[in-house]
């Protein structure tokens, strides 16, 4: 067993878990006491373990203030159904709603700068109707709201910015875990393209130094990685049930590249070895090392 292998098979693997009890870590780290690095949380309902994997942090309550605005930021890219798994699954999308606006948010808006037309994305990927049914507003990007903002990344120097993912109080990263025939992965540093402006095709030409600098620019107080069900080849799009995976899975940090680090593993990816992950260990944007890492895991 190659050491890629063992570590997501270290993370899903084990003894199943009830409901809400605590593996203390599958990878203890000397010291640590506060909470965990990375919760992930599997089960057969993707709101359930969404909810679970936020709970093992601390709960909602850890990143939402009452009277707060959050802004959460799911993949809606892609005029696909669940079932295609090229858009975030519209029930984790609903249950952070839910968290959100029950730890007192005052408005949530879900959004997101689609690749396909916005109406068709926005209502076939089931994002639009979850969200509204849990009470967020879900508007299409107003070219109005676009400002030119410095970037100050190494390579990405300034860009067009959708401003409402900047005026919040509280920005939550949702992506899910796909293939991408360009950088192998897209998961969350990538997901960063959706919140800026046109022509985001010139940035393909350095795409893992474009998504780490977006990255560092918006840091994001949670992350939170829809692995339920991952597209697994023909990304970033798919066509195909038989491009998917069911994997069941819900991981949640503060820490981004930890969330990519394990995302990476899904996949068969050692982390280290993704271009993407190098770069923003490089610019101190988290941690990769998994083995080390203090990892909750429910069952639910």
């Amino acid at each position: 067993m190659n050491r890629r292998t063992f570590l997501k098979d270290a993370v899903l693997g084990g003894v199943a878990l009830g409901a809400g009890t605590r593996l203390l870590s599958a990878f203890p780290a000397a010291g640590q006491s506060a909470g965990p690095d990375l919760a992930v949380a599997q089960g057969e309902s993707p709101a359930t373990i969404t909810k679970a994997a936020v709970e093992a942090l601390g709960g909602m309550g850890k990143f939402v203030g009452r009277g707060s605005v959050v802004v959460i930021k799911p993949n809606i890219g892609w005029d696909r159904t669940p079932e295609m798994a090229a858009c975030t699954n519209p029930e984790v999308v609903k249950a952070l709603v839910e968290l959100s606006l029950e730890a007192g948010a005052k408005k949530v808006t879900v959004m997101d700068n689609t690749t396909n037309q916005a109406q068709r994305c926005y209502v076939r990927s089931g994002i639009q109707a979850a969200a509204k049914a849990a009470g967020a507003d879900v508007p299409f990007v107003n070219p109005r709201r676009i400002k030119k903002m410095p970037i100050g990344g190494a390579w990405l120097k300034d860009w067009d910015v959708i401003q409402d993912f900047i005026e919040c109080d509280t920005l939550i990263n949702v992506p899910i875990a796909k293939h991408h025939s360009l950088c192998r992965v897209t998961l969350g540093m990538k997901n960063w393209l959706g919140a800026i402006g046109d022509p985001r095709n010139q940035l393909h030409q350095k795409i893992d130094e474009a998504s780490v600098d977006l990255a560092a620019f918006f840091k994001p107080k949670l992350v939170v990685l829809d692995a339920y069900r991952i597209l697994t080849r023909n990304g970033p799009q798919g066509g195909r049930p038989s491009d998917t995976k069911l994997v069941k899975t819900v991981a949640a940090s503060r820490d981004a590249a930890a969330v990519e680090a394990f995302g990476a593993t899904l996949f068969d990816i050692n982390p280290p070895d993704l271009p993407l992950l190098k770069l923003a260990l490089e610019r101190k944007l988290g941690r990769i090392d998994l083995e080390k890492m203090n990892i909750e895991k429910r069952t639910v």
